[in-house]
């Protein structure tokens, strides 16, 4: 009788250790847990900016104000008869600006 106590004592504490210590244990179970959340958030980030782009390009195929913004900030085109002005600030006017931050 007591040696089959010990050896199912014995399987016990195996079983506990390969639980807790041993290959795809607790601990592992938890990090990939922890890890798959993680990748969740970053999914619906990516889509969320997907989401972006796709009505971008959208709006680029469909119309032709979308086009006509992009060649204004990115390229600084600008229309036939229309006139650019570029402001500069003055030296002084960014130093006073790096002061007040």
């Amino acid at each position: 009788m007591r040696l089959i106590t010990a050896v199912l004592l014995l399987f016990l504490v195996l079983l506990q250790y390969r639980l807790w210590f041993g290959k795809n244990s607790v601990p592992d179970y938890l990090a990939l847990e922890e890890e798959v959340t993680r990748q969740l958030v970053n999914n619906n980030k990516l889509k969320q900016r997907n989401k972006l782009l796709y009505a971008d390009t959208d709006d680029l195929k469909s119309g032709t104000e979308a086009i006509e913004e992009r060649a204004r900030h990115e390229l600084g085109m600008i229309k036939q008869g229309e006139t650019f002005f570029r402001v500069i600030p003055n030296d002084d006017d960014a130093n006073k600006k790096e002061r007040l931050r």
